[in-house]
């Protein structure tokens, strides 16, 4: 696949291990482009991520191949299933934990047309709070991609608010995310949210066909709080 490959191509590539294409678009004159692959500012992006725990099974046959300690296993993983689809197509593979960071939330909402819900996740009209963003790929061509529309969210429809209510510390409020609040409940009284994940997303009644697994979410909750 040369720098050439179409969207559906891509989709293709990422689709073997579970990922999807999230969106793109263009940069414009006011946007303060990132380097591409060769150093020169990039002129198109796509997002890449997933719905639901679809990329589990492939990151666990990774997983086993890999040392136990090995540090940030899924940000590893992802970044080396993103990074040999940039290859083949000539990208720049980017990640959210690379520094200094990248406006990864303000790309994604721009690509998908999507808003924050009250715990600061970016609510989909299908996948509710069950997605993710794993990475993204520059190109230095003004590769063709089509424009999102303002998807509707659901969060403006939702009256009663469960995900602000069921938090056993409030660590979610109109104030903002309590982290130290949340940190140390997960540490100490918090097991079912340990074992099951964050009690107040998984009070959201959107998306729940995509809902991650138990043990999907005790893996990212044990990643939170460094267990």
């Amino acid at each position: 696949m040369s720098s050439r490959g179409t969207v559906d191509e891509i989709a293709a590539a990422l689709a073997v291990d579970g990922l999807i294409l999230r969106g793109g678009f263009r940069f414009t004159g006011e946007d303060t482009a990132p380097a591409g692959r060769s150093g020169a500012p990039a002129k198109s992006v796509l997002l890449v991520g997933q719905a639901g725990s679809a990329p589990w099974p492939h990151f666990l046959q990774w997983r086993e191949r890999q040392p136990q300690a090995i540090a940030n296993p899924l940000d590893t993983w992802a970044r080396e299933v993103i990074g040999s689809v940039a290859d083949k197509v000539g990208a720049r593979a980017v990640s959210p934990s690379d520094m200094p960071y990248l406006p990864f939330q303000q790309w994604a909402m721009r690509a998908e047309g999507l808003r924050p819900s009250p715990l600061g996740i970016l609510m989909h009209p299908n996948f509710g709070l069950w997605h993710a963003y794993r990475g993204a790929l520059l190109f230095e061509e003004a590769i063709a991609i089509p424009e999102a529309d303002a998807a509707i969210h659901l969060c403006d429809a939702c009256v009663e608010k469960p995900c602000l209510k069921s938090c056993p510390v409030d660590a979610y409020s109109a104030e903002g995310f309590a982290y130290q609040a949340c940190l140390a409940h997960v540490r100490g009284d918090g097991a079912p949210c340990r074992t099951g994940g964050c009690l107040d997303r998984n009070a959201c009644p959107y998306g729940a066909d995509y809902r991650y697994p138990a043990d999907v979410q005790a893996f990212h909750m044990a990643a939170f709080a460094g267990l």
